[in-house]
Order: C-alpha cells, then structure tokens, then sequence
C-alpha cells in the first residue's frame, strides 16, 4: 500500500496509512474472526475518547469490552512493523474512563499521526451516513447495514445505498504580491459567533453544483459571497470532512490588488484583506485582532502554505 503521507504531504485530515481492504468487507468468516482480535474505536456524535496532549492517543479497547451499535470495519495496518493489526468502529455512546476525555476532530485532528487520524475521520465519516440514511430514498423501506458496515440495504435485499460525499470547494483568494505586505481575502461567516468579542476568519468555501466543475464553483462562489472576479485557480489539496459527509477541494485564486469586497450578508459578515505580516502575527501568537480557522482545517492548511 502507498504511504499518502510520505509521497506527499498535505492538510492533517488527508494523510493516511490504513489499508482499508475493501476484500475482506464481503468474507463474513473473516470478519468474524477479525474482530475477537481487533482493535475498536467507539464513535459518538463525532466524539471519541482519548488520553494525554502531545500527541493525544486514542482510547481503543478490546472487542469484548465494545458497547452495543452499529459496527464498521475500518482496515488492516499491513506495516511491516505494525503485525497486521485490525481495526473496528462501533457507533454507541462513549462513557468517560478514568484519565480520558471526549473530543472532536476539531479539538484534536491536527495532533493525530496519520493512523489514528485515519481511523477516527473514517469512523466518524460512516457513522454520520449511517446515522443519515436509516430509510431508502427511492422506496420508504428500512435499511440496515451490510458489508462490515460500507453499505446499506433493504432488509429484503432488492435495495443497496453506498456512501456518498458531496464534493465542497474551499479557497483562499490572494493578490499575487509576494513578501509581507502580499495579502489575502478572508470572510467572517454569519453563523459565527464571536469568542470573547474577537472575530474569526477563514477562506471562503461552497459546495459544487451539478454541471458544475470545481474551478467554476469556485469562481462563482468567492462572486456570490464577496463580489470579487478571481483567476488562476489552482488546485492544492483535498480533505475528507465528515460533517455530515463533504470533500473538500483546496484551491488558490488570484485577484486584483485591493479589490472593493461586496458580501453577501446571508453568507457573510465582513469580508476583509489581511496582508502576510498581520496573518503571521496571529499565528505566531503576538496579535490577538482576529482568530483564524482551527489547526485541523484544510482552511488553515491553505492559509499557511500561501503564507510560506
């Protein structure tokens, strides 16, 4: 299996060494047998528990010590250091152990090395399309999970529901000058609310039309959410974000210098221009003017590499 992460580094959500032999979701023997030796994560309302800071670990327990729920097999780690461990995710309510805590991929995702990262975004990405999809869109018919939990099928059979992803452009507008005073468009989201009276601000982002290429989703949407024309968009990197189930498309776009921002209030609060030096002074902790979008974030990604 290719090592994603060391061919090419990318946002944290977007590296991963889990194979996820999508051969063994039909052996049921297999299955069955894999999961007295497994590892299992539980997942509940995209919390998982975990324990210690640098880095976080995940609390994986025994399969004998698994609640009750909906079980998902996540894949194998075929490593040669790694002994051909097995990974399970069981969607159920976390109860807190001595020493661990509840936390989210906001709170944590950045700190994951790339397996546990892996398994948690993979976790969370199926439970919530589970949790989504209890009925057949095309009949009313109740559904239950199938394939280790990578379908979903009428309990007749006559219907099978695969996990989708609704591919989601996200952007960072800049204007092309090089060096401290180069700057770069952000939004403040109208659904934001501001942590001790300081704005948060982050790329602009939208979901990808039918009809629709990603480039022109997002021309047409930095015009809708801020009335700015861009050019030379480029694609930088995708993350997975499982909230309910989206891809996201990195890009960069260029713009005028200075181009007058026209927001759209439903979409956005203020739209601003942040030259390098100011963006690098928040993330260096010596301004605390504006927030920026959480280390995690494929946002925060597109941020720091234009930043160089």
């Amino acid at each position: 299996m290719t090592d994603v992460s060391a061919a090419r580094p990318g946002p944290p959500l977007a590296r991963g060494v889990l194979d996820r032999a999508a051969h063994r979701r039909t052996d049921a023997d297999w299955l069955a047998e894999a999961w007295t030796r497994s590892r299992v994560l539980v997942v509940d309302d995209g919390h998982v528990l975990v324990r210690g800071d640098d880095p976080p670990e995940l609390v994986l327990i025994d399969p004998a010590d698994a609640p009750q729920g909906e079980r998902f097999f996540l894949g194998e780690d075929t490593r040669e250091d790694a002994g051909g461990s097995v990974y399970f995710a069981v969607a159920a309510d976390v109860t807190v152990l001595p020493d661990t805590r509840r936390a989210n991929l906001r709170q944590i995702g950045h700190a994951l090395p790339d397996l546990p990262a892996g398994l948690f975004i993979t976790a969370v990405g199926l439970a919530n399309w589970h949790s989504r999809h209890p009925y057949s869109p095309l009949s009313g018919k109740l559904t239950v999970p199938a394939q280790a939990g990578w379908v979903r099928t009428t309990e007749d059979g006559a219907e099978t529901l695969w996990p989708r992803t609704d591919p989601a452009v996200i952007m960072l507008v800049h204007d092309g000058v090089e060096g401290p005073d180069g700057c770069c468009l952000l939004g403040c989201n109208a659904q934001w609310p501001a942590a001790g009276g300081i704005r948060r601000y982050s790329t602009l982002a939208g979901f990808v039309e039918p009809g629709e290429s990603a480039e022109m989703a997002v021309a047409r949407e930095v015009l809708e959410e801020v009335g700015v024309v861009v050019g030379d968009v480029t694609y930088v990197a995708s993350q997975p974000w499982p909230f309910p189930g989206s891809l996201m498309l990195g890009f960069h776009a260029t713009a005028e210098v200075g181009a007058p921002i026209e927001v759209d209030p439903t979409e956005i609060l203020e739209g601003r221009w942040f030259s390098r030096a100011e963006i690098a002074a928040v993330l260096d902790g010596d301004s605390h003017a504006f927030g920026l979008p959480f280390p995690a974030s494929i946002a925060h990604y597109l941020i720091t590499e234009w930043l160089g």
